[in-house]
């Protein structure tokens, strides 16, 4: 699994990644869990050959990794992906703060060694990006990522890190159907030229593509997802009916026609688990080949939605 340097060898990489922002409890989600309610979830993952989690210091706060850590922790390492976070906006503003906040997040994880770490939103490029060299060179991590960045922020971080003899192996942006800005401004097609692979959030928009949310069935009102899509429901009813028609001819859910487009768009969607049959429908998805005539009646009826899903956190990549 892993070339001369200790890196981890991009094709051993899963077509999809098991998000567990929802493990940190943080309310985004209007509901709590525990390592007990998700241990069938994360027996099921591995079962299928799902072994890259994905997850952040800031998802709870910690509480995402240590659910994590605590089920992954009887696992032989060597079958495990485990990618984690450094936030800039709660380091501790010390001069080792990413240090720090990895050997939290290693901690956390029971574990020497991080396989993806990324910088998780682009505050100063300049600044962040060379903390990464020292924990990528004593083999703390072994792929190095950056979350949230734009083209230029990406150029800027990889001639940063090229002059130390690394490389950016992963970016992780907002991806969906209502959000194909990653696309138009063309970060996919500059990972695809330098062999960095492409990390699809939010494919689902948080579940609201996942069919089960209409007007007559919004999300729990006082959650951070329900005050932000319940307003929208009304538009996104409209794709949500062509999710479900296409994904009628290939005996598949709405929520599987959409991680199908994003693995179709050469991107690794990463797809939050928090029942067992959210990971049997991801390990599903992934089998199916969309056609040409379907991907593009889905991104038109996207696009006639007429609504941006960008987040507070995030802006619009040009």
């Amino acid at each position: 699994k892993y070339d001369k340097k200790g890196w981890f060898k991009m094709n051993c990489l899963p077509n999809i990644a098991m998000g567990a922002w929802a493990w940190g409890n943080d309310g985004t989600f209007g509901s709590n869990y525990t390592v007990a309610d998700l241990k069938a979830v994360y027996a099921a993952a591995m079962k299928n050959g799902l072994n890259l989690w994905d997850t952040a210091v800031v998802y709870g706060m910690g509480t995402s990794e240590n659910i994590l850590g605590e089920l992954t922790k009887d696992t032989p390492r060597e079958e495990l992906i485990l990618s984690t976070k450094f936030t800039p906006q709660i380091e501790d503003q010390t001069p080792q703060a990413m240090q720090n906040m990895l050997n939290g997040s290693k901690d956390r994880l029971h574990t020497d060694v991080i396989d993806v770490y990324w910088i998780h939103n682009p505050m100063d490029v300049e600044k962040y990006t060379p903390m990464l060299i020292p924990l990528a060179k004593s083999g703390q991590i072994r792929q190095i990522g950056v979350s949230n960045h734009s083209l230029a922020e990406i150029k800027c971080a990889n001639q940063i890190l090229g002059e130390a003899g690394l490389e950016i192996s992963a970016v992780q942006n907002h991806f969906s159907l209502l959000n194909r800005s990653s696309e138009d401004s063309g970060i996919l097609d500059y990972c695809k030229e330098n062999g960095i692979v492409f990390y699809a959030y939010m494919v689902l928009e948080q579940g609201a593509l996942s069919g089960n949310y209409d007007t007559a069935h919004p999300f729990p009102a006082d959650s951070d997802r329900g005050k932000t899509y319940n307003p929208m429901l009304g538009n996104i009813e409209k794709l949500t009916e062509v999710l479900k028609e296409v994904g009628k001819a290939h005996e598949i859910s709405p929520a599987q026609t959409a991680i199908a487009w994003a693995i179709t768009k050469n991107t690794l969607p990463i797809v939050g688990v928090t029942k067992v049959h959210h990971v049997e429908d991801a390990a599903k998805a992934a089998s199916v080949t969309l056609t040409t005539e379907e991907i593009l009646l889905m991104e038109k009826t996207a696009d006639e939605c007429g609504i941006s899903t960008i987040r507070y956190w995030e802006k619009k990549m040009e």
